[in-house]
């Protein structure tokens, strides 16, 4: 896997945009460790850092990092779909851009809904008066 990794450093590559380091893992089991993704994911090359969901909302989820942005493009590429437990995983690179929106999405909302009670305005009247 390594040697795969040294042909493509060597050789001056373009990689797409959204190839990075970080990696967003999905459908983990609930019950795996950070050793048994240093096992899985360090087989493609020294791994920074592990990341796993603990909360309700971000279980079976993890962002793992590699030293080198090879060793991520290798194992995002051949990780993508392997079973582990029963479960297929699903690997992703980390985007920051699409991690972010949701964010703001609620953050719109939440000033949509500040704005609307502040002004007295209440939608589902509005939209009968147009009626």
């Amino acid at each position: 896997m390594a040697a795969v990794a040294d042909g493509l450093r060597n050789r001056n590559v373009r990689l797409p945009p959204e190839v990075n380091r970080i990696l967003f893992v999905r459908n983990l089991p609930y019950k795996i460790t950070a050793e048994e993704m240093y096992d899985i994911f360090g087989k493609y090359g020294p791994v920074r850092q592990i990341r796993l969901g603990n909360a309700a909302d971000t279980r079976g989820k993890a962002y793992v990092v590699y030293e080198d942005i090879f060793d991520a493009k290798n194992a995002c590429d051949h990780l993508s779909g392997f079973n582990v437990q029963n479960r297929y995983l699903v690997v992703l690179y980390y985007q920051a851009s699409k991690a972010f929106a949701v964010v703001d999405r609620k953050k719109v909302r939440e000033e949509i809904d500040d704005m609307k009670s502040k002004y007295g305005v209440d939608s589902e009247k509005h939209d009968e008066k147009k009626k």
